[in-house]
């Protein structure tokens, strides 16, 4: 047995980059844009990962104006403070938020269907 020494390499994770990925979370935060569907044609626009020096009622109040829907900032204990709004927003808060300089268009993900 021992002149056939094998040598298995070491264990090779495929995911080793995606969690490389997320714990480099801090050093370039991205702000998520999701929409969730609800009942029906109904739907929500949740928008999460804002740095939190940002004012998010200041920020609910200019998206419910310029897109005329309601929302809300939702206080959530793993992502922090959420901002919701009605209606599928996706498109129109990610332009809102770069041309009011509050994030780059880089550093937004979009999701949904």
């Amino acid at each position: 047995m021992s002149d056939l020494d094998i040598q298995i390499p070491s264990a090779l994770d495929p995911f080793a980059e995606a969690n490389a990925e997320d714990s480099g979370a801090g050093s370039k935060e991205y702000v998520h844009i999701r929409v969730q569907q609800r009942n029906g044609r109904k739907s929500l626009t949740t928008v999460q990962g804002l740095k939190k020096e940002f004012s998010y009622n200041k920020i609910l109040k200019d998206l419910k104006k310029e897109f005329c829907c309601n929302g809300t900032v939702v206080q959530d204990p793993e992502l922090g403070q959420v901002i919701q709004l009605q209606g599928d927003q996706r498109k129109n808060v990610s332009s809102f938020l770069t041309q009011a300089g509050i994030v780059k268009k880089d550093h937004i993900k979009i999701h949904g269907f």
